[in-house]
């Protein structure tokens, strides 16, 4: 039992991990076992302050980095299994090869595999064991400071928080470890009661112990790195943790605890299981305080924030064109060092081979993989508004053209447009001048950074200095020079929906990968674990809950103007948002959904706020197709790319379109269809411990329904 123990809780280094901050990482393999060029144990690591140092920034090293990358030990890392966004509504992969498709979308996943949130497999347990060595020696080390010291730990403890943080959402109540195992057996008595070293604490106690290490952690940090004249609060540390980082974690650590699979008067599940009623995944009741110390927590950290001059704030865009508009919401969470990230991890090995790096290599088209690619729903695109702010509407915003025939089957199919007048302007609007049109942005700036639609031109480039987008329009159409026949086959018109390519349902992946021309700086892809419009957001969520809905407002409003959106009231009339809380949250939800693309967010939304009805509804794709006039002055449909032969013989770029849309057939999930409240969908919303770590009995207790 205790070397299966251990084989969890009391983990050593064992070699240098991929990801971290911005130091250097120069230890290697056992560096607890013999430090460089010593031979024996951790008298040699803290009798040297470079070795403490190294030791944290060995620490760091191990944080949840959230886009695949290789095939290493850790689960989040690996592209084999697949991003939490593709099990929500926002996208649909398709590559059947991925955990996601090939145990979540056909629903045999089981206590006997690892979730993608690993609980022995994500390097949490390493960070919490080096943490805790660290509490426990570092006043042996006589080259530091007490400032030193105490700044330190204070980043010991704000990586165990961030740790835990990255487990509570998907398996609830945790084991508290706060110092290094000597016995497996052994038991500890503590605020949290007496328990065996490994067992379950409530979900409370979790909670509460992430609350109180933040707590801890924040007086001896910096608010900022902002080369201030003290040598560790240069810019060079971005990426340690901060006062701010640990500050927002604790809101964001309340926030997600007031939430309704937590915050309720009902079990998620049917109440009966072991983990239910030891309040294991959940309070066991409904507190409305709960929401309202969440919200105090946030506006601790907003007060703080303006102390500091607004350090951390929203980018701003100098343009006000779709171009000005996009590159501010990029480079807000592009940029490693931009005024909205308050705390990021980065991957360490540059990408350049596929072992190396694989969330770019599979994902840029020109590589041929493809197979990391999340491929944006019609839901999704349909939840940006237009470009005014008003939202968009399938059914009236989306005209019946007419039903078509196939000639191969007699079979019929409807089709539509979105016109202005003769012109399309589902995505741009379209005016007829001299040698022809000129274009205008249509939807939500946002739409453009976390879809690849048709007519957009192929580069942006993140430091272009006139703001400006080159290079030819995406084709997105069937035919087109993008799509190909990935979605419909141009010849009889069947769908194809082809695995890992470009765009199988229609749109592109775009958001954390844009295009090798538009990369410029920074290689290694920083993951943004905690940011300020997710902090607005999150926000915004607690006032409309302690029902203050007016200040709610004026915060996403904030996230709206960013991008030239006008403000959510005005753009909802029916929707009675200064006076109907349950809309005005659905409204913030969307929101998230729009601002927070690939970031986690939309799936800790929906387990959090029990959406069964997000897992349920079967998702759709939307084949485009290119219109043009012919000699009888007839629209018809042109299956061939515009770049070429068309543009070169003088034909106006495409400028009106008809849509098709289709229920996705690759990788159709398991779920689609079935009752939003039944225990077969609901046990979805936790994750399971691994059988065999339940079986080693140390003290872990299923989550209901695994």
């Amino acid at each position: 039992m205790k070397k299966a123990f251990h084989s969890i809780f009391a983990a050593i280094l064992a070699g240098m991990a991929a990801t971290g901050c911005t130091d250097e990482v120069q230890l290697g393999n056992a560096f607890l076992d013999k430090a460089p060029g010593g031979t024996t144990n951790l008298d040699s690591i803290f009798a040297n302050s470079d070795y403490v140092n190294q030791l944290l920034t060995n620490i760091y090293s191990k944080q949840y980095y959230g886009l695949p990358y290789n095939q290493g030990k850790n689960q989040a890392a690996s592209p084999y299994n697949g991003k939490l966004d593709a099990l929500t509504d926002l996208y649909q992969m398709h590559w059947s090869s991925c955990k996601v498709w090939s145990s979540y979308y056909t629903g045999t996943f089981s206590a006997k595999e690892d979730p993608l949130i690993s609980f022995s497999n994500d390097y949490v347990w390493e960070i919490v064991h080096l943490v805790s060595v660290m509490k426990e020696n570092i006043d042996r080390c006589d080259g530091l400071s007490d400032k030193q010291k105490k700044y330190i730990l204070a980043q010991a403890k704000a990586l165990q928080a961030s740790a835990y943080m990255t487990l509570l959402p998907h398996y609830g109540g945790l084991p508290i470890i706060d110092h290094t195992i000597n016995d497996a057996a052994e038991t500890v008595s503590d605020e949290y009661g007496e328990r065996r070293v490994g067992e379950r604490c409530t979900f409370e106690q979790t909670v509460d112990a992430i609350v109180k290490w933040c707590d801890e952690a924040k007086d001896d940090l910096y608010w900022a790195y902002n080369s201030t004249t003290d040598a560790d609060a240069s810019s060079r540390q971005t990426g340690r943790w901060t006062k701010a980082g640990v500050m927002a974690l604790k809101a964001q650590v309340l926030w997600l605890a007031a939430s309704p699979l937590y915050n309720s008067n009902e079990a998620y599940m049917d109440g009966t299981s072991e983990a239910e009623q030891k309040n294991l995944v959940w309070y066991g009741n409904y507190d409305q305080n709960r929401w309202k110390r969440a919200l105090d927590a946030f506006e601790e950290f907003w007060e703080e924030n303006r102390k500091n001059g607004d350090y951390y704030h929203l980018y701003q865009a100098t343009t006000k064109t779709l171009d000005g508009y996009r590159l501010a919401y990029r480079r807000g969470y592009m940029f490693d060092d931009s005024p909205e990230n308050i705390h990021w991890t980065k991957v360490a090995s540059i990408f350049g081979s596929q072992s190396a790096y694989t969330w770019l290599m599979w994902n840029w088209d020109e590589n041929g993989v493809r197979r990391t690619k999340n491929c944006p729903t019609l839901e999704y695109v349909e939840m940006f508004p237009w470009s005014d702010g008003k939202p968009f509407n399938h059914e009236s915003d989306f005209k019946y053209k007419e039903s078509y025939t196939a000639d191969k089957d007699g079979s019929n199919w409807d089709v539509y447009t979105c016109l202005s007048g003769t012109y399309d302007r589902l995505f741009y609007t379209y005016k007829e001048i001299r040698g022809g049109f000129s274009k205008t942005y249509s939807r939500d700036p946002r739409l453009y950074e976390n879809a690849t639609v048709s007519g957009t031109l192929s580069t942006l480039a993140l430091q272009s200095a006139d703001q400006k987008a080159s290079g030819n329009i995406m084709e997105m159409w069937v035919g087109g020079q993008n799509a190909g026949n990935c979605v419909k086959d141009p010849a009889d018109n069947t769908l194809t929906e082809s695995l890992t390519t470009t765009c199988p349902t229609g749109f592109g992946a775009y958001k954390y990968v844009l295009n090798r021309d538009e990369w410029w700086r920074d290689p290694n892809m920083h993951w943004n674990v905690l940011t300020i419009p997710d902090m607005i957001l999150m926000y915004a969520e607690c006032l409309a809950e302690c029902g203050r809905l007016d200040d709610a407002i004026t915060q996403v409003d904030l996230i709206r103007s960013r991008v030239g959106l006008k403000g959510i009231v005005s753009c909802n009339n029916a929707l009675d948002l200064r006076n109907n809380k349950e809309n005005l949250i659905e409204e913030i939800l969307r929101e998230r959904a729009c601002e927070l693309g690939q970031t986690n967010a939309r799936y800790i939304d929906m387990i959090r706020r029990k959406r069964g009805d997000w897992m349920v509804k079967p998702l759709h794709g939307m084949a485009t197709y290119r219109m043009i006039k012919n000699a009888q002055n007839q629209w018809v449909r042109r299956n061939s790319p515009w770049f070429g032969d068309d543009k070169n013989g003088g034909m106006a770029e495409p400028a009106r379109f008809e849509y098709e849309f289709f229920e996705l057939q690759q990788g159709r999930r398991v779920l689609w269809g079935k009752d939003p409240n039944s225990l077969e969908v609901k046990k979805w919303f936790m994750m399971p411990f691994p059988q065999d770590e339940i079986n080693k009995g140390y003290g872990l207790i299923q989550n209901p329904g695994w």
